[in-house]
């Protein structure tokens, strides 16, 4: 690790301590009162600290899931003390989240970058609902890949919103990365054909594409991302490469509502969670992680360019369980 590497590391660290400080001063300090006055782990203490999950919007099932476990691991191992339940519980949520995402990333680089095998263009649709951060995240991944030496093209296909697409125009000129617009009222299809093609035809690295963020409980969605997709795949076999799902992490059981809605109208490979900072709900990155077994892949910790980060599970887990 170079100088400068250590120094970025050390800043991107801190800053995901401060993005999770909210979750954390809710979630353990009605954990230190469970514990307060409690010298044993027995049925008491499980049944709150069920409670304390679910208000940190880790979900049902996934809290359920993590009860169980550490009662088998109590019964199993003789855990007795309050005092090891911190442990327990970190280790039991640092396993939920290796088993449903895949190798940490180490950095903003294309899949398979060093193998030969990346394809280029590599080709990121991007779907959510308005209103979580979806073209902000998207001016941010561009500036992160460009500082990473990608050269980055963006499709405008967000095409019932005018505001969608001067909104992503600004984010191209504030980035300095290349544009696909064709304004608003035109077919979002045919902007991601001349997306994929002049990306194919410029050689870029990597073309990210806004789509449409209508109510997620809208029926036409799922044609409309169809639609999209296969047009992306006619351009560039094998294309979109990703489909990034973003969602607000602030609005907590609505996300998990929105990524089940999403993950039904169309293929859905990675996660990005935005609004961390503003939230005491940062439990919902487990929740979702474990329901959908989609992998997180970026999480967002605050407005600066460089907030958005690639989600690191070890690093996510020590944040939340680090003693101020």
């Amino acid at each position: 690790m170079g100088f400068f590497d250590f120094f970025t590391k050390k800043e991107n660290k801190e800053k995901l301590d401060q993005g999770l400080e909210k979750t954390k001063t809710g979630f353990f300090s009605r954990l230190n009162k469970l514990i307060l006055g409690k010298s044993t782990i027995d049925e008491d203490v499980l049944d709150e600290l069920e409670e304390i999950l679910i208000a940190a919007d880790v979900g049902v099932n996934t809290t359920l899931k993590i009860i169980d476990r550490i009662r088998e691991r109590v019964s199993k191992d003789k855990y007795t003390s309050t005092s090891e339940l911190d442990s327990l519980l970190r280790d039991e949520i640092a396993t939920l989240l290796a088993e449903n995402n895949s190798a940490d990333l180490k950095g903003f680089s294309l899949p398979g970058n060093g193998s030969g095998k990346t394809q280029k263009p590599y080709v990121i649709m991007v779907v959510g609902v308005n209103g979580v951060g979806k073209t902000t995240t998207i001016g941010k991944l561009a500036w992160q890949y460009k500082q990473a030496g990608y050269s980055v093209l963006l499709g405008a296909a967000d095409t019932f919103r005018a505001a969608a697409v001067d909104q992503l125009k600004l984010w191209s000129q504030r980035v300095q990365v290349p544009i696909v617009e064709k304004g608003m009222n035109v077919d979002p299809a045919s902007v991601v054909f001349e997306t994929v093609k002049q990306g194919l035809e410029s050689g870029a690295d990597i073309i990210i594409i806004d789509t449409a963020g209508r109510l997620h409980n809208k029926v036409n969605l799922m044609n409309e991302l169809t639609k999209i997709k296969q047009t992306a795949g006619k351009v560039l076999d094998g294309s979109p490469h990703e489909i990034l799902l973003v969602l607000d992490a602030s609005t907590g059981q609505n996300a998990i509502q929105q990524a089940t809605e999403f993950t039904k109208a169309t293929q859905v490979s990675a996660l990005a969670l935005t609004k961390l900072d503003g939230t005491a709900k940062g439990g919902v990155v487990i929740g979702i992680s474990e329901q959908f077994k989609i992998p997180v892949k970026y999480i967002g910790v605050g407005e600066q360019m460089d907030d958005l980060q690639i989600f690191n599970r070890k690093e996510f887990v020590d944040s939340l369980f680090k003693k101020n």
